[in-house]
């Protein structure tokens, strides 16, 4: 697993994780901003990490990063919703 980081020249936040053959892949989410706020558009994990638990993992790594970093997150992907719901420790984020 690499570090997380928010590729700011193209609003994206990203990760890398090894899949089950030692491949490095990547997991990313491209978001919009709006002062404070990233409006998270879209989550995408490489296919070879599905089922993984590397979308989680990213997640988790993107929801603490915004409390570190005081900003909100506004989900309109449906992945970042759903699991933002099933994660409320994190509602003090949620725009």
């Amino acid at each position: 697993m690499t570090e997380f980081r928010d590729v700011r020249d193209e609003q994206r936040f990203e990760q890398g994780f090894t899949d089950s053959e030692g491949q490095l892949r990547t997991v990313f989410a491209d978001y919009a901003v709006q002062g404070s706020v990233r409006v998270i558009q879209h989550v995408e994990a490489d296919p070879a990490l599905r089922g993984s638990g590397a979308a989680g993992q990213f997640m988790q790594a993107l929801a603490e990063h915004a409390r570190a970093e005081k900003l909100k997150l506004q989900p309109r992907c449906s992945y970042a919703v759903a699991w933002l719901k099933r994660h409320r420790e994190f509602d003090d984020i949620v725009a």
